[in-house]
Parts: C-alpha cells; structure tokens; sequence
C-alpha cells in the first residue's frame, strides 16, 4: 500500500489517523513553547550562568515563565475564537 493513499482506509481509520496527526502536531507546538519559552526566559534572567540559580533568578524565571504562558494562551484562544468565527461565516 502506498503510504500516502488514504483511499482504502475506512472512515474509522482515517478518524484514527487524524487523530494522531493532530497529536502530533500539539506535542511538536508543546515542544517549541517550552524550547523558545526556555531560550527567551534565560536570556532575560540568568546574567553569569552557574552551579545553581539563585533566588532572584529563581524568581525572575517562574514570573518570565508564568507571563510567556499567559501571553501564548491568549493568543492561542483570540487566533481560536477568529478561526470559529471565520467558519461560521462560510
């Protein structure tokens, strides 16, 4: 079978490999959330790297963290609701 036909999949299996698709995908934007949250929370908190962080890194980490997320899930949800909104509108 070629692997790109999808013609004698059933409809089950096609749902199936949709789903893992899908999957994938938010495992690969989970992975680059964390790959450019880490790269630009670093840069902005971490001035001589070492053995250890001390305590105002630390902290300048967990809030870097906290409003990077804030900020990825409000776009995440405003790119969403336009999506929907787009949809609703055909």
């Amino acid at each position: 079978m070629d692997s790109l036909s999808t013609g004698s999949l059933s409809g089950a299996q096609k749902e199936d490999l949709m789903d893992q698709v899908k999957q994938q995908i938010a495992i690969a934007n989970a992975q680059e959330l964390l790959t450019k949250m880490s790269e630009k929370c670093f840069k902005k908190c971490i001035n001589k790297p070492g053995t250890s962080l001390d305590n105002s890194e630390q902290k300048c980490i967990a809030m870097c963290m906290d409003r990077y997320m804030d900020a990825w899930n409000l776009v995440s949800r405003t790119y969403s609701s336009r999506i929907q909104r787009e949809r609703n509108n055909m």
